[in-house]
């Protein structure tokens, strides 16, 4: 499957026009990107057919469709360091370009929700039924045949924002991970922590280590860590909460958005839209790129949403742009009650949150039933707007 460019030329030519800045801590990282592309040229994805089959019988067919050469599955990827240095962007520029068909790029944490929608589903499927999927009928350990399906979908896996909080994760990891990689699938991953850090402090630990040790053996365990936070920078000197609602507000938001995303003005109207899969159902997001995403009010509170699409916009953007919030009060309390659950979401994982409202916050919710349940609200939009909550890290739950 062929390319025009490599990841490193594309970087080049998005420096020419103006759409990135030179950062020679991204230019290193970025080698490795340019060596795993190059990696994949050559690498047999039509022997994905074969990761069905035995792990014997996968390297065997590699081997054989590669005429025995030994070079074995391409070494994944670990890129980690703070937040806003780039690595998203970076993983995002290979996803585009990497030299394979068969490729999904997700978040960590909706990727361990499939996981684990998949390992209960296979527990509750009949003898016949598992035969029939190609596994033992026998077999109770989910684990292998659930891996068998991710790797016939996908030859490359890219996560974003890899983090380790969760016991059940935990615990799934490590054995999934292997299977995956017997199986010829090559993975990606960015992190704010480096391997060491991950699921620190947390139940049964010493279960998780040897994961660890397989992602620095197994893995270009890489670190982006450089001096500039260009989340940060971008956000430098703009204002995250407009009043009122008015087409200079409006303006100030576009602008502010194209700043954020590095986009010209100009194409306005070239900006796309992004839909999100939550429980599965389907989750229209009306602009969205590079991490920041655009909605109404109206779309996200007078809808029948609840906690779950509010994690998912959460989790997915690191950036939240809402329009036109109004003063509330126990006439549309139901409105009110989403968007106090939606702060709540992007607070707890450090989702900066620019937006345009008819009055401040101490006013959106001045009294009546409903108001007291409020103030905690009304306190988050304040520190929501504090230098020390614009540095919080993507995902950091505080």
């Amino acid at each position: 499957m062929a390319t025009t460019e490599t990841p490193l030329e594309a970087y080049r030519r998005l420096e020419r026009e103006g759409e990135v800045r030179a950062d020679d801590d991204q230019l290193r990282v970025l080698k490795h990107f340019e060596r795993l592309y190059h990696d994949l040229l050559d690498y047999p994805e039509v022997a994905g057919k074969a990761r069905s089959l035995s792990i014997k019988s996968w390297r065997l067919s590699t081997l054989f469709k590669w005429g025995n050469n030994e070079k074995g599955v391409p070494k994944g990827l670990y890129v980690y360091g703070g937040v806003g240095r780039g690595k998203s962007m970076l993983m995002d520029l290979f996803y585009e370009l990497a030299p394979v068909k068969a490729k999904k790029r997700v978040h960590f944490h909706e990727f361990m929700l499939d996981i684990h929608a998949r390992l209960k589903e296979w527990r509750g499927l009949s003898a016949k039924e598992r035969a029939a999927r190609g596994g033992r009928a026998t077999a109770d350990d989910p684990i292998p045949p659930v891996a068998r399906q991710i790797a016939m979908e996908a030859t490359l896996l890219c996560f974003d924002e890899m983090q380790v909080t969760d016991i059940a994760d935990a615990m799934v990891l490590g054995r999934l991970y292997k299977e995956l990689l017997e199986r010829g699938v090559v993975i990606v991953a960015t992190s704010n922590r480096v391997p060491d850090d991950l699921y620190k402090g947390g139940l049964n630990r010493q279960l998780f280590l040897p994961f660890i040790e397989m992602i620095k053996n197994q893995f270009d365990v890489v670190p982006l860590d450089g001096p500039t936070d260009y989340r940060y920078d971008r956000l430098k000197g703009v204002a995250t909460y407009y009043t009122p609602i008015n087409d200079e507000t409006t303006d100030l938001l576009s602008e502010a958005f194209f700043r954020l995303t590095d986009r010209d003005v100009e194409n306005r109207d070239k900006v796309p839209s992004d839909e999100l899969t939550v429980q599965g159902r389907k989750l229209f997001v009306p602009k969205a790129a590079r991490g920041v995403a655009v909605f109404s009010f109206k779309r996200l509170c007078a809808n029948p949403l609840g906690s779950a699409d509010y994690l998912a916009i959460a989790r997915a953007y690191h950036t939240v742009i809402m329009v036109a919030i109004p003063q509330m009060g126990p006439e549309n309390r139901n409105e009110a009650k989403r968007f106090v659950t939606f702060i709540d979401a992007l607070y707890e994982h450090g989702v900066k949150f620019l937006c345009s409202a008819a009055v401040p916050p101490a006013d959106l919710y001045e009294a009546g039933d409903g108001h007291f349940e409020f103030e905690r609200t009304v306190s988050r939009l304040m520190e929501m707007q504090s230098e020390d909550y614009l540095h919080r890290g993507h995902g950091k739950v505080e």
